[in-house]
């Protein structure tokens, strides 16, 4: 099933449209419209409604409901800088995944014993930091892998080595999610716009500096860490790094911020207080879309208790 927009009776949301087995249904609400599709297809939604920057809407024939100018504006994610450091003297995922008995081994110690590999997070090491002096409290984060690849989907590496990904947890870089046409089954145009602001690239590169002293510690020697990426050929200066950060970075999957809670004087505000789009009636959205800025951390957690809380509201406001 594919949901294809929000209907209208005016400014009053009533229902949605949506595709099953080829047919088109228009389902009628009898009280409020829920989106909750996420940071990338809630304002796709939106947007394909009628609600959304009226310029935006005019480029593929959409006819405005609204101009709320924050709809799939203010786009915010944990950009993740995965270095990669060949090791010695230790089993990784990438050795024992290349082994033909050691994945044998791996199936059945799940299959006995739920336990192993099989079982496993993929980060096994989560580290909060500085980036640099700079900042009063923790601005980075890692995450820690037993196992390394040149890309998610890609095999894992031949050799033993560690992934040590760092992530800027407060980005000020701010990205889009646009329609790519008024066709619903059309992925939207997402565009992040990672390291668009000097801060964003100036944390980049501390961050690449504290992996590398990281892998420098006593503790890391006997087993001998070797850059392999962003490699050993880059430079210690700003630009260097921060372009390397661009080269070896990759989304993190916590995209947020795209229809942001704000007062109605602000122009860039979707939702208010209480996750009601302003200026329209019996529409809300709950999920990480809401957010203004972005959380110090892993999202899924505060986006659980902006359900929650969302949920209670409309319990609230419906007596």
């Amino acid at each position: 099933m594919l949901v294809e927009k929000v209907l209208f009776d005016g400014r009053r949301a009533t229902g949605v449209r949506y595709r099953r087995n080829g047919q088109v249904v228009d389902a009628h609400a009898k009280g409020e419209v829920i989106l909750a599709a996420g940071a990338v297809n809630s304002p796709q939604l939106l947007q394909l409604s009628g609600v959304g920057p009226a310029d935006w809407l005019a480029e593929h024939g959409i006819a405005p409901v609204i101009d709320r100018q924050g709809v799939g504006r203010n786009l915010q994610d944990h950009l993740q800088q995965r270095a990669i450091f060949k090791v010695q003297g230790v089993k990784t995922l990438n050795t024992t995944y290349h082994s033909l008995i050691g994945r044998a081994l791996m199936g059945v110690e799940y299959a006995l014993f739920r336990t192993g590999p099989l079982t496993m997070a993929p980060s096994q090491l989560g580290i909060f930091t500085r980036s640099s002096p700079d900042h009063e409290r923790a601005n980075i984060e890692f995450h820690v892998q037993p196992l390394s690849l040149d890309r998610f989907g890609a095999p894992l590496h031949r050799f033993p080595a560690i992934t040590v990904s760092a992530c800027n947890l407060r980005p000020t870089s701010r990205g889009t999610i646009r329609l790519r046409s008024a066709d619903p089954t059309a992925k939207p145009l997402i565009a992040p716009n990672y390291l668009s602001t000097p801060e964003d690239r100036r944390v980049a590169a501390d961050a690449i500096r504290v992996t590398r002293r990281l892998m420098k510690q006593a503790a890391m020697q006997p087993y001998r860490p070797e850059e392999y990426l962003p490699g050993p050929g880059v430079g210690d200066d700003e630009a260097s790094l921060a372009k390397a950060a661009g080269d070896i970075g990759t989304t993190i999957f916590h995209p947020i911020g795209t229809a942001k809670m704000g007062l109605p004087s602000d122009p860039l505000a979707v939702v208010d207080e209480r996750l009601r789009v302003i200026g329209l009636e019996r529409l809300r959205v709950v999920d990480a879309s809401v957010m203004p800025t972005i959380t110090s951390g892993n999202t899924n957690t505060p986006t659980i208790m902006i359900a929650d809380k969302a949920a209670a509201m409309m319990i609230q406001d419906a007596r």
